[in-house]
């Protein structure tokens, strides 16, 4: 971002601490009406660019560079799925965003970028975000600068044409006794609305009026976000179904098993995955790593480049395991930071590499790996969650999965023989005119204790 010093410091530092503290208008001429909220629909023709609004965004299209949805065949082994995601995503002065989209390029991966809403909030306009139970302009990682809006925006951009998802960590990243753990429903609405809202009128905000929009409706891409510190998902599932999500990736202890829904979402979890050298596991995201090796973002210089063959070591094995036994997919979390000289984003660039070419390999985002498993029958899925952590199936795949999928074809399209789709068809309309819940969503409630025995700190 522009502002080098200023802004790396302000969006590094309060991402680090933060992590260690605990962790518009109508559409004009919108989507075609047979598409729904974040699928993929078929190749339409291009149509005129359309602006949202103050024309921070317009509607240009479906996203390109989206692989269709196909059902597995009868007895076919899996594809291995794999989804590095990263929170807080914004351009710096280190200039992360832009050197991990030219890695995704290169090693045809494709990625979900979180974004914080405030990322795209100048500090003149801080009150205009009014953070549940904080005082309005607070925000635990700072707000931004105009040049860093800019950059930023010219990196969403350019994700989202190649085919990455833009997902949310939300706002303010608040942890703790008045943090995510304790909000409501009601209060995590009001958060995603925000987040949603600081996207749709960055221009408007930051004074960069002539710049180009973003190319796309942010209410019907965002699908998915993953809290901070990992804190609240029991009342976040509530809010995510009610304002049209599709996953969640919030979980802080979830194994390398094949994903369930939760709350009527997908839970994507950040999984327990080998440490290298201890005797137990850990999650699978950078800062989990750093808080076993060091505990703070500068520890021992001569130890930087073990902790990062370390994680490496711990990322590959994980892949190792579920990529010769059930074939789950791996989520691996990660910061556009430099912690321990950077070598986490080394580790991770490594595991990029050593990954994502493989035969059968697919390094998707969250919402394309969401599209796959609506497009697949449901024997298929139980069968597939089934098989524990590491546990290919006896007598091999072909035997496993013979009798459980239906025919393949693509997600949507009707089985000519037997009279029912493939998937369930996409539905007609896109997010719901406005969130719906229960009468009893706004009581609150305590926060969500960790699952597992992931141990947060080092031995």
């Amino acid at each position: 971002m522009a502002a080098p010093a200023k802004v790396t410091t302000s969006i590094a530092a309060a991402v680090a601490l933060a992590a260690i503290a605990g962790c518009a208008g109508p559409l004009r001429g919108g989507p075609a009406p047979h598409t729904k909220k974040g699928r993929v629909a078929p190749h339409a023709p291009a149509q005129t660019l359309r602006l949202i609004g103050d024309g921070s965004t317009a509607y240009t299209g479906e996203q390109p560079n989206q692989p269709t949805p196909v059902r597995l065949e009868p007895g076919k082994r899996p594809p291995q799925f794999v989804v590095f995601s990263w929170d807080g995503a914004g351009e710096d002065g280190r200039r992360l965003f832009s050197h991990f989209r030219a890695v995704g390029k290169k090693y045809q991966a494709t990625m979900t970028f979180f974004l914080s809403g405030v990322y795209l909030l100048p500090e003149d306009k801080r009150d205009l975000y009014a953070p549940p139970r904080h005082a309005p302009g607070t925000s635990a990682i700072g707000f931004n600068d105009v040049q860093g809006i800019k950059d930023t925006v010219t990196q969403i951009r350019g994700a989202w044409q190649e085919g990455h998802e833009i997902g949310t960590h939300f706002n303010g990243h608040f942890c703790g006794p008045r943090g995510a753990g304790v909000w409501t429903p009601a209060e995590w609405i009001s958060e995603i609305e925000q987040a949603e809202e600081f996207v749709k009128r960055w221009k408007t905000n930051s004074g960069l009026t002539s710049e180009r929009p973003l190319p796309f409706d942010y209410s019907r891409e965002l699908v998915g976000g993953r809290a901070p510190c990992l804190e609240g998902q029991r009342n976040l599932l509530r809010a995510a179904r009610a304002m049209g999500f599709r996953y969640d990736a919030s979980s802080p202890g979830g194994r390398q098993t094949w994903p369930r829904k939760a709350g009527g979402i997908w839970d994507f979890p950040l999984q327990a995955i080998p440490l290298p050298g201890r005797r137990f596991e850990t999650l699978s995201m950078d800062y989990n790593f750093l808080a076993n090796q060091s505990g703070t973002t500068h520890g021992d210089r001569a130890l930087h480049a073990a902790w990062g063959r370390q994680m490496l070591g711990g990322v590959m094995e994980g892949f190792k395991r579920a990529y010769h036994g059930n074939r789950a997919p791996l989520f691996i979390g990660d910061h556009f930071e430099s912690w321990n000289g950077g070598t986490y984003m080394a580790a991770v660039e490594k595991a990029i590499k050593a990954i994502c070419l493989r035969k059968g390999v697919r390094c998707v985002s969250f919402k394309q790996l969401a599209d796959w498993l609506d497009a697949q029958q449901p024997d298929v899925l139980a069968r597939l969650r089934g098989l524990r952590v590491g546990e290919s199936p006896k007598g091999g795949w072909a035997s496993y999965l013979a009798d459980a999928a239906g025919p393949p074809g693509r997600a949507g399209v009707p089985d000519t023989a037997g009279g029912t789709p493939y998937a369930t068809p996409y539905a007609p309309t896109g997010r719901p005119d406005g969130p719906v819940l229960p009468a009893d969503a706004d009581a609150r409630s305590g926060p969500i204790r960790p699952i597992g025995p992931i141990r947060p700190a080092a031995e």
